[in-house]
């Protein structure tokens, strides 16, 4: 169904036209004086120069054409604003309509193929608070944009080909030289890994400290990454165990965070690009020698500020991140011909990516109508200021980070005697989930943002706890009605409101299809999480004050019923667009 405003929007389009004025001054919008309206157009102060009338008078003209069957009432206030208030019975009607199709998002006209590129770990390294934002900011965009209709991939594009997986193999080897993966004889290997993933995440850290010291120990890691990327069998067959162990605790800790990726690609996946790419580039002319190294001049006339050239290949012929990025975009090109390609990325990387961006672009690498997105974002922070630590001082593993939450929520959830002590437990993990996750989303993706725990685990202001409170309210709201009164809920017809807490309840839920498209097209979860917080504190102002099961009247009291069902599923297609859920009882 038609968004409220954009039929208020066609309406007062009409009466414009009407007047004899054109069409496109009568877009409405929400009102800045919600003390005097509901919303507004200020399309009269724009067409006074065009017509050369004083608003005011144009205003006057356009009230005459508005039809009585409108969904508004008007008024012209000086020196030319159109104040506009939904009627109570369309509303009323609106909203029943909405009841009754259960809150459905309007598909965007053109249906587009999205790659979304987040997570982006290193194998053979824990997940660390690093990592949180890609994964929570990336999954939600997806959900949002699949929303709207859009045939979306979330890749986690991992890191699996770099140094880091050379040091790995060194230190292994200096460890365990018995194993045949570092004998040139052996032709066959084990199927088991001769690792855990704990004992695989404390080589990499100790290599990687040796390495900073040693300069024969990291001569030798880049020996072993070479020999690796150049087929060695044995280091092959070892970097397969490496990806298996740590591929299975990755999914294991992103099944945590409820984070779900279509594609499990990696850096390793693109390198067989990379041949065709460097020839591409110097058939074009774009690449050129620079003290040994193969360059691509990047730099635009409209440029502010110094872009260095984009490195393709060492003055040593290895390749480097960006190589195999410009290499990601030709073989995602090859297997999905996306519309979009959207990098949720640490905005420090911001230059990194428009380097790549404006070499595939010279080269003709992507089809000249498929957007390249980066969607940086924002460091997590600590109180002090810095980035996020243990109270040791080190990186918290993300782990670490969601069993404190979790113990947090378990302990505020015992003292609740509607909780079952069976459900404790899981009630614990999804409220956890929906402070750490609104926690992050709720501000805009690229500003860096506070961590706070105490904040973000409180059941009142604007959190994920207190959102999951207001449903579940509702929730037990609505198991305590009676038969009748589910009923007639299964053909809901809502009264025009009582009172303002309701009306303003009601208008607050007509703006939900606006608010997962601006979310859509801005790429901004944040604007979902304010809508639900809006929405929420609607419904709790609106509970306080209305007694809703004990109302004598039937047709009110379902009416009322009807209405905090609806913010209901509201409130829980938001949270799951967000990527949390909501449980039974808190």
């Amino acid at each position: 169904m038609k968004q409220l405003m954009q039929i208020l929007s066609e309406q007062l389009s009409a009466a414009f036209a009407a007047a004899g004025y054109a069409a496109e001054y009568g877009q409405v919008r929400v009102s800045d004086r919600p003390d005097l309206c509901e919303y507004q157009c200020n399309g009269a102060m724009a067409a006074a120069k065009a017509y050369h009338k004083a608003p005011f008078v144009i205003a006057e003209d356009v009230l005459k054409c508005v039809g009585e069957d409108a969904a508004f009432t008007a008024s012209a206030v000086k020196p030319g604003f159109l104040n506009l208030d939904v009627k109570p019975a369309y509303l009323a009607s609106y909203l029943s309509r909405m009841a009754y199709e259960g809150a459905s998002v309007p598909a965007d006209e053109q249906k587009k193929k999205i790659i979304i590129d987040y997570g982006g770990p290193n194998v053979a390294k824990p997940l660390h608070v690093g990592h949180l934002r890609s994964a929570v900011i990336g999954e939600s965009l997806k959900r949002i944009l699949r929303a709207v209709g859009h045939e979306v991939y979330g890749d986690i594009h991992l890191g699996d080909w770099g140094l880091q997986i050379g040091l790995v193999i060194t230190e292994l080897r200096a460890r365990h030289p018995e194993l045949p993966y570092f004998d040139e004889q052996a032709d066959s290997y084990p199927e088991e890994a001769p690792f855990t993933v704990s004992e695989l995440e404390e080589v990499y850290p100790c290599a990687s400290e040796k390495s900073k010291t040693d300069e024969a120990y990291r001569e030798e890691a880049l020996k072993a990454t070479f020999d690796l990327q150049s087929g060695k069998p044995g280091y092959r067959a070892l970097w397969q165990k490496i990806l298996e162990v740590s591929v299975a605790d990755l999914k294991r800790n992103y099944e945590r965070l409820d984070v779900h990726f279509d594609l499990w690609k990696s850096e390793s996946d693109a390198q067989a690009y990379i041949p065709g790419v460097i020839e591409t580039l110097k058939e074009k002319g774009l690449a050129r020698e620079d003290q040994g190294a193969l360059v691509v001049d990047v730099t635009e006339e409209t440029d502010k500020k110094e872009m260095p050239p984009c490195i393709i290949l060492k003055s040593d012929g290895a390749s480097l991140y960006s190589t195999t990025d410009i290499a990601t975009i030709v073989e995602r090109m090859k297997l999905f011909a996306p519309d979009e390609i959207i990098y949720v990325v640490d905005k420090r990387q911001a230059m990194h990516f428009e380097q790549v961006f404006r070499v595939v672009r010279k080269a003709d690498m992507v089809a000249p109508e498929t957007k390249l997105f980066f969607a940086g974002f924002g460091t997590m922070n600590g109180r002090d200021g810095k980035p996020f630590k243990t109270r040791e001082g080190g990186v918290m593993r993300l782990e670490r980070l969601l069993d404190e939450i979790e113990e947090t929520m378990t302990g505020k959830i015992a003292e609740n005697r509607n909780v079952r002590a069976s459900d404790a437990a899981d009630t614990a993990r999804q409220v956890a989930l929906a402070a750490v996750k609104y926690g992050d989303l709720s501000n805009q993706a690229i500003k860096d943002y506070i961590f706070d725990p105490e904040k973000f685990t409180s059941f009142e202001g604007n959190t994920g706890p207190y959102i999951l409170y207001t449903l579940v309210r509702i929730k037990s709201i609505l198991e305590k009605c009676g038969e009748e009164d589910k009923k007639a809920l299964l053909a809901p017809q809502l009264l025009p409101p009582a009172g303002e807490e309701e009306k303003a309840l009601m208008l607050s839920l007509t703006d939900f299809g606006q608010v997962v498209s601006d979310a859509a097209h801005e790429l901004a979860p944040h604007r979902i999480c304010a809508y639900i917080y809006r929405v929420s504190n609607e419904c709790n102002r609106f509970y306080h004050g209305t007694k809703i099961l004990s109302e004598e009247d039937a047709s009110r009291r379902v009416s009322y019923l009807a209405l905090i069902r609806l913010a209901g599923q509201i409130l829980e297609k938001c949270i799951d667009l967000l990527g949390f859920t909501a449980p039974e009882h808190m």
